[in-house]
């Protein structure tokens, strides 16, 4: 046990250590990639803007009229949205546009009777909230001199709401299959999402879970060997950066740290 502990410990301590050396561009890094998904669907929108119309329009009996506004908003919404929060300006709205866009989608598309496709929407509803959190930091931070409680803020609900959702992400990311290999990884990365979850070791199992999802989407969402005219092209590409944007959310995690309902938090109490 005390050799565990050991190693635990110099595991938190390397994590705090690479943390000091990147905190200033953490947080540029994770918004980033955090956005990334709505940029890629903004630009989509864009590229395929006939195939998107035409399947709305179809789908809903809408007419041609009402599907093109909704791939108008979809495209200005996303980009308008991802460019302020990138800029941090107006954040707290541009999150807000990022939910809008989110649901309309969920409903447009009818994913809230697909359950894996669900889940990844509710994850990156857990990243934008991660977003708003940090620029409730942001406000704090104009009133240094004023005493603050950052326990059982609003924004550490939002903390605590966007590490549970985020790691839905990774449910969907599991092969319950009799493979050795699929058995570890589901094992390792179940455990480090019941850490960030719960708030324990947070940093350090966030850390180690974007390293995980970072080789993990790299290895098995490679786009750019299909042509893109394939469906594979388009497939592995949405995968790709929706679990892109979960890493940026997971990014978050490690610079805002867990917030006041957590684990890692309540220990300090004692």
């Amino acid at each position: 046990m005390s050799s565990q502990a050991t190693l635990l410990s110099k595991a938190e301590d390397a994590a705090d250590n690479i943390l000091r050396h990147t905190k200033y561009v953490l947080p540029h890094i994770g918004r980033f990639c955090l956005v990334s998904t709505f940029i890629e669907d903004g630009i989509r929108m864009w590229v395929q803007w006939g195939e998107q119309r035409d399947y709305i329009a179809s789908t809903w009996s809408c007419g041609t009229f009402i599907a093109s506004l909704f791939v108008l908003i979809n495209m200005l919404g996303q980009v308008g949205a991802c460019t302020g929060v990138l800029l941090r300006k107006q954040v707290p709205i541009m999150c807000g546009v990022l939910f809008f866009i989110i649901g309309l989608q969920t409903i447009a598309y009818s994913i809230l009777w697909d359950i894996k496709f669900l889940a990844r929407n509710l994850a990156l509803v857990g990243a934008v909230m991660l977003l708003l959190a940090e620029s409730k930091s942001e406000a704090r931070s104009l009133f240094a001199g004023v005493p603050q409680l950052d326990r059982n803020t609003p924004k550490s609900y939002m903390q605590l709401s966007g590490r549970v959702l985020l790691v839905l992400m990774f449910m969907t990311l599991l092969h319950f299959t009799a493979n050795p290999v699929d058995l570890i990884q589901n094992i390792v990365g179940s455990a480090l999402m019941v850490l960030v979850c719960v708030g324990y070791k947070t940093k350090l199992s966030a850390m180690v879970l974007v390293l995980w999802l970072f080789i993990i989407n790299f290895y098995q969402n490679q786009f750019w060997n299909y042509a893109t005219t394939r469906a594979m092209h388009d497939f592995l590409k949405y995968d790709f950066f929706q679990t892109l944007s979960v890493i940026g959310g997971l990014m978050m995690v490690v610079s805002l740290g867990p917030g006041g309902v957590s684990l890692d938090e309540r220990k300090k109490l004692y």
